[in-house]
């Protein structure tokens, strides 16, 4: 895995433009990828936890997670691909097992719970490791996006605050078992 700038530049490209090209496929399907979302509670839809954080309701929902995941992204990625990659992995899997859960009865889609995931650990790192460019940018992220905090209480019935809640606590778990076991993420 190449750890390269200019590799970690087209991971991100590549990422936002596989977003797009879904959403854009979800459009002229007039949004039956939505099926693909996580339905707590629903057997079928538990494989879907892989899908559901791809998939967006609207371009306004995509464009504010492009912006949310580009940001959040870019700074993982400043430790290493790996690193970003297998946090990735574990924030979604854990926030989408915990959606299915403990979710309430709708549909989940969108990458949401991955950029609350992201955002707390970023903001984590700097509690478990105490390193001082952890604490920088741990600042920089309460600085600029300290708002989102909010965004982990229910304020509107057709956003998923419950994505938004337990992306923030799979962010907080990745960062503690990171710090814990360094070995098996990067």
């Amino acid at each position: 895995m190449k750890n390269t700038l200019d590799a970690k530049i087209k991971l991100l490209s590549w990422l936002c433009l596989a977003l797009v090209i879904i959403h854009v496929v979800n459009t002229s399907l007039q949004g039956a990828l939505a099926s693909f979302g996580i339905f707590p509670g629903k057997a079928t839809t538990l494989p879907y936890i892989f899908t559901a954080p791809f998939i967006h309701g609207s371009w306004g929902h995509l464009i504010n997670n492009l912006f949310g995941l580009s940001i959040f992204s870019a700074l993982c990625l400043l430790r290493s691909t790996r690193f970003y990659l297998r946090c990735s992995v574990f924030i979604i899997i854990l926030t989408g097992v915990l959606v299915w859960l403990f979710g309430r009865q709708a549909v989940h889609i969108g990458a949401s719970g991955w950029i609350f995931g992201l955002w707390s650990l970023i903001i984590s790192m700097a509690w478990f490791e105490r390193r001082f460019v952890n604490i920088v940018i741990a600042l920089f992220v309460v600085f600029f996006y300290g708002g989102m905090v909010w965004g982990v209480l229910p304020s509107n019935a057709e956003i998923s605050f419950e994505s938004h809640l337990f992306g923030a606590i799979a962010g907080i778990a990745c960062a503690y078992l990171y710090s814990r076991n360094k070995k098996r993420f990067t």
